[in-house]
């Protein structure tokens, strides 16, 4: 009985043993939890802190920054309030320099909207699209041509990266140069500068025909009768025929397949003229541009298969399947001829107005059906200018 007694009293003190060490170790944990609490708590306010003083000295600098771009003093006059996210300077870009990637630029060029009337009034424009090497001989030629037409055109010039056009601020080429790139004749970073051009003129949706020029390209025809020509064209003007040789379908390549057929590959001139719903479809294009870019190589020439194929399978009935750029192959050859100042004669550019051939102008025939011509050396500018006012009336 004694034993049994001393187990109990054992027994009994191990019980209350246990529960303050139950009751110490709650302590312990809700000590734990609030200095945690405590210390997470802290934590997120200084991090809320610094992010607001960091958002309000961002905000103050970006304020500063404009004040200092508007350069007045609100203590002497009130500035200016600019609204960044105005109509006008969403649909006229106020200048073309920016800092879009290809793919940014592409996607903000591809949006068409579903309403059709314009909110604001819309003098339609043609955007004249340069694709240089440099130096423009012939810029004499165009401001001549360009001369008191100024609301209706657009000029976008894509030169070498490191190259800068000198002229005048009165020149309708002054501040026209895109952000471009470096291009490669024959090479796929041809048709990625066509693409560059366009969809920097899609940024204004005042224009409304893009028509892509070198620098070795002339105007036959005075501007009103170019403008008339292309706004009240139903059409676009990309050549795309079928060419069974070895220039045309033998440059195919299989790999393409299926998503491109042999019956369905085309060929043109690289030098085209498109409406603005056409080039809105160039530069969304992601699925076939790449498709040319991954298989379209030497000998195989992007710019002279991607837009004609595209046009072809998705849009044809979208394309009048001609050019309205004047080229002389009839020397044979991978280049076409150039002309310098001693082949420019008034019988000359005449033959090239009107060739005594006729071509469809809105599902009729016409004997209009070149407004441009290439390939001229920069010594046909003194002719040129002596022609301009009595044979292209301009």
């Amino acid at each position: 009985m004694a034993r049994g007694r001393g187990d109990k009293e054992d027994a009994e003190k191990y019980t209350g043993l246990l529960k303050l060490v139950q009751v110490l170790s709650f302590l312990v944990v809700f000590v734990a939890g609030i200095i945690i609490g405590l210390a997470t708590s802290a934590h997120i306010n200084t991090y809320f802190s610094s992010q607001a003083q960091l958002f309000s000295t961002s905000t103050v600098t970006s304020f500063q920054v404009s004040s200092n771009k508007a350069n007045c003093n609100q203590t002497q006059a009130p500035c200016p309030e600019i609204d960044y996210l105005s109509m006008d300077a969403f649909i006229h870009p106020m200048n073309l320099t920016h800092k879009l990637s290809d793919d940014e630029l592409f996607w903000r060029a591809s949006m068409m909207p579903y309403k059709k009337e314009y909110p604001f009034p819309r003098v339609p424009k043609v955007a004249f699209m340069f694709l240089t090497r440099g130096p423009l001989p012939f810029m004499p030629l165009w401001e001549r041509f360009f001369k008191d037409h100024e609301i209706f055109f657009s000029i976008y010039l894509h030169t070498p990266p490191d190259y800068y056009l000198n002229v005048s601020t009165s020149s309708p080429f002054y501040g026209r140069q895109i952000p471009s790139q470096r291009v490669e004749w024959g090479s796929f970073l041809l048709a990625d500068a066509e693409r560059r051009l366009l969809a920097n003129a899609l940024l204004d949706f005042s224009n409304e025909r893009f028509i892509l020029l070198s620098e070795s390209c002339i105007p036959v025809y005075n501007f009103p009768t170019v403008y008339k020509y292309l706004i009240g064209s139903t059409y676009s003007f990309v050549e795309s025929y079928d060419d069974p040789t070895r220039y045309g379908r033998g440059r195919y390549n299989r790999k393409m397949l299926p998503h491109i057929k042999l019956y369905q590959w085309r060929k043109g001139s690289q030098w085209f003229e498109m409406q603005r719903s056409v080039a809105t479809y160039i530069v969304s294009d992601a699925k076939y541009y790449n498709l040319f870019k991954k298989y379209c190589k030497p000998a195989c020439y992007p710019d002279e298969h991607y837009i004609p194929t595209y046009l072809n399978m998705f849009h044809g009935s979208l394309n009048a399947n001609r050019t309205i750029t004047w080229v002389d192959w009839s020397m044979g050859g991978p280049h076409p001829a150039k002309y310098e100042g001693v082949n420019v004669t008034e019988g000359f550019i005449q033959s090239i107005r009107n060739n005594g051939t006729l071509c469809s102008y809105n599902d009729e025939l016409t004997s209009v059906c070149y407004l441009f011509a290439r390939k001229f050396a920069p010594s046909a500018l003194e002719p040129l200018l002596n022609l301009s006012s009595t044979v292209m009336n301009f």
